[in-house]
């Protein structure tokens, strides 16, 4: 049976649509044969773009295009490559697939292929094809700065670092292990104790990042609640600059969870509408279990997100809905007890006398935003208010962020077995513990025992990446 990565692959590596350009690749050893026969002529010189005639099987015209021939190891995938510039029309590009199909030896690349044989091949580490993988999916400018940061090797260095200290710290406590009756220096083996501890520390501090990294990579969640008809769908569409949730009088008209993404000073936010809230028993004042269900999944929505639009009847001032003001005083267990801002709505039914309209209004201790929903009213200064407090949470720092679950559940792992190793009773213990966290770290990279993991990593790749 051959082995699927000797196989020569290709992939349309551009949109599907019609295009200004359209980008073919292939990668393998069957590369530059391939491009000789569509061409009619040998590859151009390396990493030189050339202008060629392409024909199919039975000498048909296809496209006029550049051809770019990428050697082996001097490629992405470190193996023969070939990049076609076409044009981007549907038919040039279907023609172009379609004689590479028809040629032996070649196959269409599977989703993330091109990227994992640029791992296997050593062009990059795991953490490096991951971050690609988020700088392709990123829509925000702080995802792509994140993305680029981890493709550019800045967590592959920290980890491969501590890698290399834990096995400088493993030398010396097998040297005591391997030659006890050499004449070693005085505490060889005790001399890794400082390290090990040292490493276990600047670990703790890594993983005790708020999983900012995650948070960015994934959206940051804001759940917008308050009672029935305070006006939280008129907000989420103010916000999201589009008639995203139907506004209506009638109570309950929210059931469920209403989404919209959203980009705030450059950081991913995903706004949430939810169901008014009011005591959630089916049948107490009017509720019917639908809408029983909806405040359910909207208390559950605001329990869960890393901010949350408590909204207020600004007409009711200062006899404000119960049932939200229980949220300003909840305690999630978190570090913070200010992940709730007080959102006084309806400002345009105010007068001058009611004292709310030129702000400077507190609830709960926590200062409000007095705006109207209906008007746009006091919007923009509460756009720049989550904006600033988006910053002040999730702000890029100059150690590199954790991204994935995959990468903390291997730190914890690797900072598990450090301390284990400072408690072993015998050298042999804690040898055996310090190489089980060089291991941990060693998987994160690619560096030992990821098979396992691969298909997990490349499955969300798009294909001709």
């Amino acid at each position: 049976m051959t082995d699927p990565r000797d196989d020569t692959i290709f992939a349309l590596a551009s949109g599907s649509g019609p295009a200004a350009i359209a980008v073919v690749r292939l990668s393998g050893a069957g590369a530059g044969e391939a491009l000789a026969a569509l061409a009619g002529q040998p590859p151009p010189p390396a990493r030189r773009a050339q202008r060629v005639a392409l024909a199919g099987p039975a000498g048909e015209p296809l496209d006029s295009a550049l051809a770019i021939w990428f050697p082996a190891p001097k490629s992405y995938t470190g193996e023969d490559m070939v990049e076609l510039h076409l044009h981007g029309g549907r038919a040039v590009t279907a023609g172009v697939v379609a004689a590479l199909a028809a040629r032996a030896g070649l196959r269409p690349a599977e989703p993330g292929e091109f990227t994992r044989r640029a791992f296997e091949n050593g062009k990059m580490d795991l953490t490096a094809a991951e971050g690609l993988a988020d700088l392709v999916a990123a829509e925000t400018a702080a995802q792509r700065r994140q993305a680029l940061g981890q493709m550019g090797g800045a967590l592959a260095r920290l980890y491969e670092g501590w890698r290399a200290r834990l096995l400088r710290a493993l030398a010396h406590l097998e040297a005591d292990i391997d030659f006890p009756d050499e004449d070693l220096p005085e505490g060889t083996a005790a001399a890794a104790r400082p390290e090990l501890a040292a490493l276990i520390t600047e670990i703790a501090a890594h993983l005790d990042d708020g999983r900012r990294g995650e948070r960015l990579r994934d959206g940051l969640q804001v759940a917008i609640v308050g009672a029935p008809n305070v006006g939280k769908s008129s907000l989420l569409n103010h916000l999201a600059r589009r008639e995203a949730a139907i506004v209506s009088a009638t109570a309950g008209t929210t059931r469920d969870v209403i989404e919209v993404h959203l980009d705030l000073a450059g950081y991913p936010a995903t706004l949430a509408d939810t169901a008014g809230l009011r005591p959630a028993e089916a049948g107490s004042d009017g509720i019917d279990p639908i809408e029983a269900e909806g405040v359910r999944r909207a208390r559950a929505r605001a329990a869960g997100a890393d901010l949350r639009l408590a909204v207020f009847d600004a007409t009711r001032w200062p006899d404000l809905d119960p049932e939200t003001l229980g949220l300003l005083d909840e305690d999630r267990g978190g570090d913070r007890d200010d992940d709730v801002l007080p959102v006084l709505n309806k400002c345009d039914l105010l007068g001058p006398e009611s004292g709310l309209v030129n702000g400077g209004v507190e609830v709960a201790g926590r200062p409000a935003s007095v705006l109207s929903a209906l008007t746009g009213a006091g919007v923009e200064a509460l756009l720049g208010r989550l904006e600033a407090e988006f910053r002040g949470r999730w702000a890029e720092t100059a150690a590199p962020a954790l991204t994935r679950v995959r990468h903390r559940r291997a730190l914890e792992e690797c900072r598990a077995a450090l301390e284990r190793s400072l408690e072993a009773g015998s050298p042999e213990l804690a040898a055996e513990d310090v190489r089980l966290a060089a291991r941990a770290l060693g998987r994160i990279t690619g560096r030992v025992d990821v098979e396992e993991v691969l298909d997990v990593v490349f499955r969300d790749f798009c294909i001709g990446k």
